[in-house]
């Protein structure tokens, strides 16, 4: 049986900001980086890419991320770039610097929402140094963030788990920060993203099946080991993503995760659910 593809969670960055050594962990041992950098640069490329790969739609996940990854503002063009030519194939991610102090945090969330038309906003706590529940503490931006996501919404992911990057910080890649976001935004779209790899599944698994605001996305994982992790996955197929997080270490290609996907003794209708279906109603075409 044939079955939609969308993949909630790839990266196309621009690979010449990465700071050295974060372009020398994600090169290490690629046999295909002169394709990846002519997908990063050419979206008619990237396309063709996935069809030939039998994939539907795919989100592009950027953020800001200046003193980890070297990701400055102006990665969030990247995907609205590629979503404005391919509206129907791409689903844009963006973010902002939300541990940076002094900046009128609404003003800028409207400007991704409103200027780039962002499809979706990306916290990723261990690379931005931050906690996802900073806002207990003082910070100004995630509130502006939350909110106005909540009322639009607009799907906020966070990374949950660990990062491999030098410079990042792990411990704040705890999925039970997040706790506190779905209790204080119980309207607002949350995403687990990479659902608490590799330390903390039990904490992604349980806050998806409390809140009803909370999903995951199933990135980073070998597909062949979700059930191993999660063997309750049927029971949550409405809560969860299909996602690959290629082009990171160890993931060789979108299609070969799909296939290592169909592999597992799912039903056909949570395989839809996980494969499609849960994308398709967070981020409705048209």
């Amino acid at each position: 049986m044939d079955f939609r593809i969308v993949d909630a969670h790839i990266h196309l960055e621009p690979w010449h900001q990465l700071r050295p050594e974060v372009r020398e962990v994600l090169s290490h041992g690629r046999q295909d980086l002169p394709e990846i950098r002519k997908y990063i640069v050419d979206p008619a490329e990237f396309i063709a890419h996935l069809d030939e790969q039998g994939i539907a739609r795919v989100a592009v996940i950027n953020y800001p991320s200046p003193k980890v990854m070297g990701f400055g503002d102006e990665v969030n063009e990247a995907g609205a770039k590629y979503r404005d030519l391919y509206p129907d194939r791409i689903i844009a991610f963006g973010g902002m610097d939300v541990a940076k102090n002094h900046i009128d945090a609404e003003a800028y969330v409207e400007h991704l929402l409103d200027d780039l038309k962002l499809n979706g906003l990306k916290i990723h706590p261990p690379h931005q140094l931050i906690a996802a529940n900073a806002y207990l503490d003082g910070n100004e931006n995630l509130p502006a963030l939350y909110s106005i996501c909540q009322e639009r919404q607009i799907p906020v992911m966070v990374h949950t788990g660990t990062s491999v990057f030098p410079g990042a910080r792990s411990k704040y890649g705890d999925p039970m920060f997040c706790d506190d976001v779905a209790v204080d935004y119980p309207e607002l779209p949350l995403i687990l993203a990479h659902a608490g790899r590799p330390l903390w599944f039990d904490t992604a698994f349980h806050l998806i099946r409390r809140h009803k605001n909370v999903y995951m996305d199933l990135s980073g994982i070998p597909p062949k080991q979700l059930l191993t992790h999660f063997p309750k996955l049927e029971a949550v197929a409405d809560k969860c993503l299909f996602g690959t997080d290629w082009p990171s270490p160890g993931v060789r290609s979108i299609r070969d995760n799909v296939d290592q996907f169909l592999e597992l003794p799912l039903s056909d209708d949570a395989r839809r659910l996980i494969l499609a279906d849960n994308a398709d109603r967070l981020f409705p075409l048209g």
